[in-house]
């Protein structure tokens, strides 16, 4: 079971865009997509068979699952995360005070 999943909000403890907040919009191995965080410019080449022009094209970049953690809203700042087996079944819980995510 993964601490991270889409659709958490997190905040950034390290970087450039330390404490922001967003929600997760992808999770790869070992690091997250968050909307509107790790923003970087790219170069596109334009493609007529997608109807996509060319240009500089800002978008979201990964970030490393270890800098970031899930928003606790009950204690309004960054929580980690436990995974503790309740009725049979796996749930995770914030640390701090041990509620459901």
């Amino acid at each position: 079971m993964q601490k991270i999943r889409k659709g958490d909000t997190v905040i950034v403890t390290t970087g450039r865009d330390k404490g922001k907040r967003g929600e997760v919009v992808r999770v790869l191995e070992g690091s997250v997509l968050v909307a509107g965080i790790n923003q970087v410019k790219r170069n596109v080449r334009p493609n007529p068979m997608k109807n996509e022009v060319g240009g500089i094209v800002t978008k979201e970049a990964a970030i490393s699952a270890a800098n970031v953690a899930i928003y606790n809203a009950s204690t309004q700042k960054a929580d980690a995360v436990a995974i503790k087996v309740v009725d049979g079944r796996k749930q995770r819980v914030f640390k701090s005070t041990g509620q459901a995510v």
